[in-house]
């Protein structure tokens, strides 16, 4: 057992007594009980082989810290179905060749030249 393990169970092991000690036994006992484990848990256990107190300190950062939403969800108003569009689009064909590669050659050495 390290020093800091022996450490959380004083600790914890004080605040109990100090709790039997001040309160009505049954009082007492619903908070020993949480006391007690958080203790426990804070000594020996661990999560992702991290120490728990790592794990309580990240929540608490992650709950007091600000947070940056970036993701803003904005109202498009629907479209109805009387208005049509003005201009119809083209659809798009693909041109048929011999080879992609030629045309992508020309159309390399065409924007070469042009600048």
């Amino acid at each position: 057992m390290t020093f800091k393990q022996f450490i959380y169970l004083a600790g914890g092991g004080g605040l109990c007594f100090l709790l039997y000690t001040i309160l009505p036994f049954f009082f007492a006992v619903l908070l020993i009980i949480p006391a007690a484990g958080f203790s426990l848990a804070l000594a020996f256990y661990k999560i992702n082989n991290k120490p728990f107190i790592e794990v309580v300190e990240a929540a608490f950062r992650y709950t007091t810290g600000s947070k940056l939403f970036i993701w803003k969800k904005e109202e498009r108003p629907i479209a109805s179905q009387k208005q049509a569009p003005a201009v119809q689009a083209q659809p798009f064909v693909p041109k048929l060749s011999d080879s992609k590669l030629k045309d992508l050659a020309w159309s390399l050495d065409v924007h070469k030249e042009i600048r």
